[in-house]
């Protein structure tokens, strides 16, 4: 899928996503977020996980 595809089905699924802001990452950054919000919106209870790929930290901080 091409990146603006990619940008145009995550707006789909969250609006308040800016076109502009989207297009800062790169195809694959923007293809595990399309993957992660197309989880969330199916099937959620007790059995729905979802898991944070390797390449991303847990926690963020930021020091001023």
């Amino acid at each position: 899928m091409s990146k603006q595809k990619m940008i145009d089905a995550i707006r789909q699924c969250n609006q308040s996503a800016a076109t502009d802001f989207l297009g800062y990452f790169d195809e694959r950054q923007l293809a595990s977020y399309l993957t992660r919000l197309t989880k969330i919106q199916g099937h959620r209870g007790r059995l729905s996980r979802w898991i944070r790929e390797g390449d991303t930290p847990g926690i963020v901080v930021r020091c001023a």
